[in-house]
């Protein structure tokens, strides 16, 4: 089976995609990343893809006239690359929905919450605010309304007692770090597929502390 051409969106420092990195020198992930795209010159990922020999660009909204115009800019770039999954890996800006439909089911995300808990943004502050005791992150599908889509696998992390937002933010990055990577692996070597809206994984193999839908 040939290897999977992945394409990253990132726009920040690039933890995720460093781990994504690392998995791709696995031949067992049977994924390369071939390119990474920034919405942000800045954006510290872009140095350790150029470090790994990754082909990168900086893809600045405010070239474009509107949000439609850059996404367009965002499909031509990873088409043009062969690109055939999409990740998204701390990518800052909410996408169209007719880019969302262009790479239906060919697009994925990390989320550092256990969805459909606490979608959106500040998760771990609400999380603790409402004192549950099981925090985590989601790889899903993506679709139109945002962190939503067919869940691919969680991980999950206890919270403590005198966790703050940035302790527990920095234990749910350290799963994500574990959890993406493989969630790659299972799409690559089509050990995930859809029904419908759901992600059925075959559940071999699967390590402590992941959370999959069993096989049927």
């Amino acid at each position: 089976m040939a290897a999977l051409k992945v394409g990253v969106l990132i726009s920040g420092r690039g933890s995720n995609l460093q781990a994504l990195i690392e998995a791709g020198r696995d031949p067992a992930t049977n994924a390369r990343i071939v390119l990474v795209l920034s919405n942000k010159a800045d954006a510290g990922g872009l140095a350790r893809a150029t470090a790994a020999g990754i082909p990168t660009a900086v893809i600045d909204r405010k070239a474009y006239a509107d949000r439609a115009g850059f996404d367009a800019e965002l499909d031509r770039q990873l088409r043009s690359a062969g690109v055939e999954l999409v990740c998204l890996a701390g990518f800052m800006r909410i996408l169209t929905d007719g880019f969302i439909a262009a790479w239906h089911n060919r697009m994925i995300n990390i989320h550092p919450s256990l969805l459909p808990a606490y979608r959106g943004l500040d998760t771990h502050a609400r999380a603790l605010a409402d004192g549950v005791k099981l925090a985590g992150c989601t790889v899903h599908y993506v679709r139109p309304e945002l962190d939503t889509g067919p869940i691919i696998l969680q991980a999950a992390v206890p919270v403590a007692s005198d966790d703050t937002p940035d302790s527990l933010a920095a234990r749910v990055l350290t799963a994500e770090h574990r959890a993406y990577p493989l969630a790659l692996r299972l799409v690559a070597t089509g050990r995930v597929r859809l029904d419908g809206e759901k992600a059925i994984l075959d559940g071999r193999d699967v390590p402590a502390g992941i959370m999959m839908n069993p096989a049927d």
